[in-house]
């Protein structure tokens, strides 16, 4: 190795163990919940013990202590804080991540391995809030998500749109020439489908858009792409070979922010789920009950109701404050309409 390629792999660690002390610090603040106090001597000690005695002789035990007293310091500081969690699904550098961002600094993302364990981290007090993704303008309704509203009892207490730009991302200094295959979540894959066969690009399914960025900057393939957010390639130490790939640019995605409180504030755009007697007409005299207050609906979607096969519930978005006298007799007329109905939130409506 010459000394560029010593520095390039000592860059590579470097990035390694940022990401290893921001992951130390998000399991802080999660144990932090678990706990009375911030400051526990036991487990410092305890911390301190287990690195007394380091597994290589380059590395001395005082030093050793030195750097984990700060990390421990730093743990304590980000403890004291009134910092929310809000857990999403995918890894750092996925699009619900942006989305968490977009909410406010105070806001600390938790990457979940599914939207199940969004929904209850949120429930079980492991998390402050959770944020989920429901609806894509190209794609449409995210189903499993809105099979998880029909069922929870988390209120909506913000929602935010995001607009979704895809980048080609790459090893740095890798020649762009070299690269033959694209690793990325097969929805962003087929979202990029011209730009990949324009270019002889070969496709191949990740699991998720920030995942491959991940694995690609821990497998270093120099014939390796990936398609991920601008965010994962500064995440992971990429190189952004091309901006704004995807065939289609008006491509957004809805997100909704879940807590286990509603919103204290008024906001002007609700979302409700609700059933229907099994007969003719019966939806329409639901949404008739809109129409004659005049209140704008802005979606609607049906999802089967696994506890009851043959059965189908609704959820329903509509703009209006919860202060209207107009809105307040609607929800009062659909209680009386409908089989069971239940109001997931009011919230103030996001903009892209």
């Amino acid at each position: 190795m010459d000394l560029h390629e010593i520095r390039t792999t000592i860059d590579h660690i470097d990035q390694k163990l940022l990401r290893l002390l921001d992951q130390r610090m998000e399991f802080a603040l999660r144990a932090r919940k678990r706990k009375d106090h911030v400051s526990d001597p036991a487990r410092e000690q305890q911390v301190l013990k287990n690195v007394s005695k380091p597994a290589s002789a380059l590395l001395d035990s005082g030093f050793l202590a030195n750097v984990f007293r700060s990390i421990m310091a730093e743990s304590k500081r980000l403890q004291e804080q009134n910092l929310q969690l809000v857990g999403f699904q995918g890894e750092h550098g996925a699009w619900g991540e942006l989305a968490v961002r977009r909410l406010g600094s105070e806001m600390v993302p938790i990457p979940c391995l599914e939207f199940g364990d969004v929904f209850s981290g949120v429930a079980g007090h492991d998390l402050d809030c959770g944020i989920v993704p429901v609806e894509n303008s190209l794609e449409g309704a995210v189903t499993e998500v809105n099979d998880m509203l029909v069922e929870t009892d988390l209120k909506i207490v913000a929602e935010v749109v995001i607009p979704i730009h895809q980048n080609l991302l790459a090893l740095p200094g890798c020649d762009y020439r070299e690269i033959k295959v694209v690793y990325s979540h097969p929805q962003a894959l087929g979202q990029c489908r011209a730009f990949l066969l324009r270019n002889k690009l070969e496709p191949r399914p990740f699991y998720d858009t920030a995942g491959a960025a991940r694995w690609l900057a821990h497998e270093r393939q120099n014939s390796a792409g990936v398609i991920a957010s601008s965010l994962a390639a500064e995440l992971y130490g990429l190189e952004i070979i091309k901006e704004r790939i995807e065939d289609n640019t008006e491509n957004f995605t809805r997100f909704l922010l879940l807590s286990r409180e509603p919103r204290p504030e008024p906001g002007n755009k609700c979302t409700v789920v609700f059933s229907t007697q099994h007969r003719a007409g019966a939806l329409f005299e639901v949404l008739r009950i809109f129409a004659e207050n005049t209140i704008n609906l802005t979606r609607i979607e049906s999802r089967p109701i696994r506890k009851n096969p043959g059965a189908y519930a609704f959820l329903l978005d509509f703009l209006g404050n919860e202060h209207d006298p107009a809105v307040r007799k609607t929800l009062e007329r659909m209680k009386e309409a409908t089989a069971s109905f239940k109001i997931l939130g009011f919230y103030q409506e996001a903009q892209p």
